[in-house]
């Protein structure tokens, strides 16, 4: 795949791929065109054209798009025709809900694995999972092939998981961590952090 998309392009896949997969089996729709999907989406049908041009010619002039074909291509793009299974590091309120979140199952996650420090929480059930030490990381991580975690610590051992993570193989993070982590060029790392969407929501409010 080139290399030389811009990530801003990537990111806007998933949105398109939830939006079709939506009409295709809530709407039950077959075919689509950009313009509707720019509509849902508040998107310009015209990147929405350039955005899917980096990867082919998928919909036809007059027709539209086949909704079942372009799930599925988009689908291929993503990388999303096998189950990625996700480490979740943390079982505090927020890591138990992420581990319990059963939207994952259905969008091509699983999460195999959940770890903790704390010895009250090591070994609590989580659905099918019992809560593993940290110090079980490594050796777990090497053992399912995990290549995708969720960090949901606390600020102050934040950078050293994130270390250990990235030296057993992951190359995916999601951090609930509301610091900047520093990562290797080859790792894959995203943010949320909900203070600072709702800071930046804010500068449109009337105080």
């Amino acid at each position: 795949m080139n290399n030389d998309i811009p990530d801003i392009v990537i990111g806007r896949l998933p949105l398109y791929l939830r939006e079709l997969i939506r009409m295709a089996y809530v709407d039950e729709l077959a075919t689509t065109s950009s313009q509707e999907l720019g509509r849902r989406l508040d998107i310009s049908s015209a990147q929405i054209r350039k955005d899917l041009s980096h990867f082919g010619e998928f919909g036809k002039q007059g027709t539209g798009y086949h909704i079942p074909y372009l799930i599925d291509q988009l689908s291929q793009i993503l990388h999303l025709t096998k189950t990625w299974g996700v480490a979740v590091m943390g079982a505090g309120y927020l890591g138990h809900a992420l581990a319990s979140y059963r939207g994952f199952n259905s969008r091509g996650f699983h999460v195999s694995c959940v770890f903790d420090a704390d010895p009250q929480k090591v070994g609590e059930r989580i659905g099918d999972l019992s809560v593993q030490h940290v110090d079980e990381l490594e050796g777990t991580i090497a053992r399912l092939g995990v290549q995708m975690a969720i960090l949901a610590v606390p600020i102050d051992v934040a950078q050293e998981l994130t270390d250990r993570l990235v030296g057993a193989g992951v190359k995916a993070l999601l951090s609930y961590v509301p610091i900047h982590l520093a990562v290797p060029e080859d790792v894959q790392i995203s943010y949320s952090d909900p203070v600072v969407q709702m800071q930046r929501m804010t500068f449109y409010l009337e105080p």
